[in-house]
């Protein structure tokens, strides 16, 4: 009986279009309004960056007034040297306001920058740790995890550089072009017409750069992706002395990265070109323009200066805006796509009013007519019309082929999906009705890799209770046979166990896990094949452990090892998402079946039904 929901899994899927381009662009600068909300909050901050930038433009846009007055002035006394360093001591003061106010500047809007990436990052963070794992199956972490580093460093060049330059030349802009006019609006004129023909080209050559940048940048990562392919499994590629073979890759992108840079150089060079002689040229004409004007006494040679060293800065403004409107477009696309982490919505969360759970716990579970699809395969039903009752103190083993719907059981107990039909209870509780916290809080799980996170001893065994003691922690090794091979390492509990505990062999892993899920101390126990991929000593330290561990606790037991459930209460056979047969371990013999069959495969390999 499939129960169709493709709308969940199309409603939980984040836009992945620019998986591979976390730098994608924009339509519009609409999404910024993310970056400014999250800068507001810091009003005193955006206040004082904000009267930075305005004082350095107008610092800016006051150098060519004080060079008018050193020409029209300090000259216009015959050459005096102290009127003509009384006016240089005027351009320098306004040199060192414009200092200041940069510095000022830099800091204030790198604070920002800082402030803002760290709030979004914590906030996606925080919206992550919120999400089911439906969500990580139609959602790559991977690709989530580019949003989290590349995307906030996109930003962070947005509001720290890109936002303060783009104001700054905007500021420029109009005060220049309203102070050339009030100098000499005929040469005004004639230099408004000659923007567009200086900033058309350069617009033109800066889309096909930004175009080749990219693409360079792309070899760049093919690179890295490449190096680190090859490297991570360099056993297999001496193994199979593929060496040249990868060294020939390595070479093919390397020139692919050199052909691309080449196209890059060339057309920066031509741009450099182009520019150099439009901008200068368009100087030149105006100062000749200037120059007849002197001449006719029609404005000053103060003037003049001052006219054309505010035209340079205007023009520059103007083409550095071009610039700065693309690299606004790429932060709008990395704010849009870290908003939509921050739309997601989780759809396994607390009730309005959850409803408390019984205390003390006792530790029961039950399974009424249980009908479960993954929302990312909803055609495929993998649990179906299932009950189960489990009473407190119980061992419960659940055995079957693969893909028998065991470990999904699992993930219903512990809510991290909802069944599709029927209803789940603990200690008479539906599951639905309680905060997902606290039904996770009465349950340990031990899965069938004993997961670790890069850190200490200490801190990966005080992730099932963070609060717990040296001395509780040393009592749960203990119990878990973890002691011996803690005490060995080079500074016990304080020793580094690399990433995902590589420092530790997959016993002292999965004995670590045990540890850990003691020291939870939960009503509840869940082993997911807690065994499977350990050899023969290692098991029976894992299931001496396992053993002191379940005492007085329900425990469900997913085992393929027939030989690891045959002291449970109860077994109960599943296949294709059914229940087809409970007992304990002789009945379930005595009786024929499923479990008799895999029993003479595992127990009996040369029996007649082996082969």
């Amino acid at each position: 009986m499939a129960r169709d929901n493709p709308g969940l899994s199309r409603s939980r899927r984040i836009d992945a279009s620019q998986a591979d381009e976390p730098a994608g662009k924009a339509r519009s600068l609409a999404p910024l309004r993310l970056i400014f909300s999250e800068a507001l909050r810091y009003p005193d901050k955006v206040a004082y960056a904000l009267l930075a930038l305005m004082v350095t433009a107008a610092a800016t846009l006051a150098i060519p007034a004080a060079l008018q007055l050193v020409i029209d002035r300090g000259f216009a006394d015959g050459g005096d040297p102290g009127s003509i360093a009384r006016w240089f001591r005027y351009l320098f003061l306004i040199v060192c306001v414009l200092a200041l106010g940069t510095a000022l500047r830099f800091y204030f809007v790198s604070w920002l920058g800082e402030r803002v990436v760290a709030n979004l990052r914590l906030k996606v963070q925080q919206n992550l740790l919120r999400q089911e794992p439906a969500f990580y199956e139609a959602n790559s972490p991977k690709e989530i995890s580019s949003r989290l580093t590349s995307d906030t460093a996109i930003i962070e060049q947005v509001v720290g550089t890109t936002l303060s330059v783009a104001l700054r030349n905007v500021l420029i802009a109009v005060g220049g072009t309203i102070y050339l006019f009030v100098l000499a609006p005929r040469l005004t004129a004639m230099l408004i017409i000659a923007i567009p023909v200086i900033i058309v080209p350069i617009t033109l050559f800066a889309r096909r750069l930004r175009s080749v940048s990219r693409a360079s940048q792309d070899r760049v990562a093919d690179v890295g992706s490449l190096i680190t392919e090859t490297l991570s499994a360099m056993a297999i590629v001496q193994a199979f002395t593929q060496e040249r073979r990868e060294q020939d890759r390595f070479a093919q992108a390397v020139e692919r990265i050199f052909d691309t840079a080449r196209r890059r150089i060339l057309i920066r060079s031509m741009m450099t070109g182009v520019v150099i002689t439009l901008a200068f040229g368009a100087i030149v004409l105006l100062m000749w323009r200037g120059a007849v004007a002197v001449t006719e006494g029609t404005i000053t040679g103060g003037t003049i200066g001052s006219f054309v060293l505010t035209g340079v800065f205007v023009a520059g403004a103007f083409g550095a805006l071009t610039e700065v409107y693309g690299d606004l477009l790429r932060g709008a696309g990395a704010a849009d796509r870290l908003a939509e982490l921050l739309r997601a919505k989780p759809q396994i969360a607390p009730p309005a009013s959850p409803q408390p759970l019984p205390v003390p716990a006792r530790g029961s579970l039950s399974f009424r007519n249980v009908h479960f699809s993954y929302p990312t395969r909803p055609g495929e039903t993998v649990i179906e019309d299932l009950t189960l009752e489990i009473e407190p103190g119980e061992t419960v083993a659940l055995v079957g082929p693969s893909g028998a719907g065991k470990s999904t059981l699992f993930m219903l107990a512990q809510r991290f999906y909802d069944p599709d039909e029927g209803t789940i209870r603990l200690d008479g509780i539906a599951l639905p009705s309680a905060d997902p916290a606290e039904i996770r809080q009465r349950m340990a799980f031990v899965p069938q890799a004993g997961t670790l996170f890069s850190g200490n001893a200490r801190d990966n065994l005080r992730y099932g209770r963070w609060d717990a003691s040296d001395e509780e922690i040393w009592e749960a090794a203990r119990l878990a046979n973890a002691a011996d091979f803690l005490e060995a390492l080079p500074q016990g509990l304080d020793t580094n166990l690399g990433e995902d505990g590589t420092r530790l062999s997959g016993g002292q892993q999965q004995r670590l896990a045990i540890a850990r899920a003691i020291l939870r101390d939960a009503p509840i126990l869940l082993l997911d094949e807690a065994t499977s991929a350990l050899d023969a000593e290692s098991e029976r330290l894992v299931q001496d452990a396992l053993a002191r561990v379940m005492r007085g606790r329900t425990t469900l037991v997913i085992a393929h090892r027939l030989a690891t459930v045959r002291e449970a209460d109860r077994i109960v056979v599943m296949d294709q998402g059914r229940i087809v047969q409970q007992g304990t371990h002789s009945e379930l013999l005595a009786r024929g079946g499923l479990y008799a069959k895999l029993a003479r495969l595992q127990l009996d390999p040369a029996g007649p039904d082996a082969g």
